[in-house]
């Protein structure tokens, strides 16, 4: 049992949402109380102490589409490559990567993204994965890597015929082993969804082989309209909208997450919403990839659940919420809006989304909800309070402020030292993966 206190806690629990010297009590996974620090000391003084010096207390981030595949690219320069367009930036860079990330470099980019995670307070992941080197056995590998350092992930294969029938095939399987896995384990930290690339990659064959795989087991996630390579492929090839295709396909539904969504029409909107999925914006990858702006506003508009992701360009949400928010105010030329939007989709969309998959209550500091809490080294200097948490957060706080996480009851993370887990020996095994796969890259 710990008692995190002495600390600024921001709850976003809408009855009691601040408490200036506060804390929170963990048993085992859950939140059993919360309150003034000197009120829950008196109660509790079994409790081991975690005192947060003054620092805030808040819950844990959720990133709601990220790349795990991705990690060992951080620095890497690819002969050759000068990309004039987003096709020629995935085939260049991201496709080149899958290609020949076997399964020792899906373990460490693993290692790298859930170190970062932690490294950033999130604690729980939607991850969309890719290595067309070697597929079979690539989420279990994830999955392992996940149980082992407590970050709380639902996973998916990134299904594609780029790389012809057989690794496709293989995609399709390892997503329906895995999907069959996780059902059977029921095990709250680790989730499966069906993952497909996007619809330009994707035939109509590949489509039927996904629906009939899944066979109703889970929701899918797939990227839709973030270049405009699946609109005229759909038009030309098929003779409808991206999302009419979905729809076609049975794609659609609570459990299903389109990731992207920035070349849709209000029509395909309105369809998205009928339909109750679930839409994931990455703004900062969008920017960087100058593939356009997510209508965001529109789709709050209609009513559509869009929660946040970072597409792997950062592992940082608040500093995605920050970049979500210009973006947004520049599309739409007014420096009013999207204020309310993004804050939603990061603190309570994304929260939202995980009730879809996982069974505990994410998000949120209150009693039974799951033990997901960080603690930020944010010192104000400016007044502080429940009326003006969200500027502090946009204006002010960074993830790499995160000095201690809670992760289901689990304390990963304390004074900005890693807890149980030797960082030392996972960036030296992680550094020799990548220099290996730079050298496969480049020769």
């Amino acid at each position: 049992m710990y008692l995190l206190c002495n600390g600024k806690v921001i709850t976003r629990d809408v009855n009691n949402p601040y408490i200036k010297n506060g804390g929170v009590l963990i048993d085992e996974t859950k939140i059993s109380d919360i309150g003034e620090t000197d009120v829950l000391k008196k109660k509790y003084p079994q409790a081991t102490i975690v005192d947060a010096k003054g620092a805030v207390i808040m819950p844990a981030f959720i990133n709601a589409h990220t790349h795990i595949y991705s990690a060992l690219a951080r620095g890497l320069s690819i002969n050759g490559y000068n990309p004039n367009n987003f096709y020629e930036i995935l085939d260049g860079m991201w496709w080149n990567i899958d290609r020949k990330l076997d399964l020792k470099a899906t373990r460490a980019s693993a290692y790298a993204t859930y170190l970062d995670c932690i490294r950033n307070g999130v604690t729980t992941v939607f991850d969309h994965h890719a290595s067309f080197c070697e597929i079979e056995n690539s989420l279990f590998e994830i999955a392992d890597v996940a149980k082992e350092m407590g970050v709380r992930s639902c996973l998916c294969y990134e299904v594609s015929d780029r790389d012809g029938e057989e690794k496709c095939l293989q995609a399709i399987k390892e997503n329906a082993e895995f999907i069959k896995y996780c059902k059977d384990k029921d095990d709250d930290m680790i989730k499966a969804m069906f993952g497909m690339h996007a619809l330009f990659t994707i035939s109509d064959k590949t489509f039927e082989n996904c629906v009939k795989a899944n066979d109703n087991m889970t929701g899918f996630h797939i990227h839709i309209c973030e270049g405009l390579n699946d609109v005229v492929d759909s038009k030309e090839n098929y003779g409808m909208l991206p999302v009419e295709r979905l729809l076609k396909w049975g794609i659609l539904g609570e459990k299903t997450i389109l990731g992207h969504c920035i070349h849709v029409t209000e029509a395909e909107m309105d369809i998205v919403k009928e339909h109750n999925t679930m839409v994931v914006t990455n703004p900062q990858s969008n920017m960087g990839n100058a593939v356009g702006c997510s209508p965001v506003l529109k789709m709050f508009e209609k009513g559509i659940l869009v929660g946040l992701g970072t597409d792997a360009y950062t592992h940082d949400m608040l500093e995605s919420m920050s970049s979500a928010l210009t973006i947004q105010r520049h599309n739409a030329g007014k420096a009013n809006v999207a204020w309310g939007e993004v804050t939603k989709m990061l603190f309570k969309n994304n929260s939202s989304i995980c009730s879809r998959y996982f069974n505990s209550e994410l998000g949120v500091l209150k009693v039974g909800a799951s033990a997901d809490v960080i603690v930020m080294d944010y010192k104000p200097f400016t007044p502080f309070d429940d009326t003006n948490i969200d500027g502090h957060m946009i204006f002010g706080m960074k993830g790499r402020q995160c000095e201690t996480v809670f992760s289901n009851g689990r304390l990963l993370y304390k004074d900005r030292e890693f807890v149980d887990i030797d960082e030392e020996k996972l960036n030296a095994e992680i550094l020799e993966s990548a220099k290996d796969l730079w050298h496969k890259i480049n020769g």
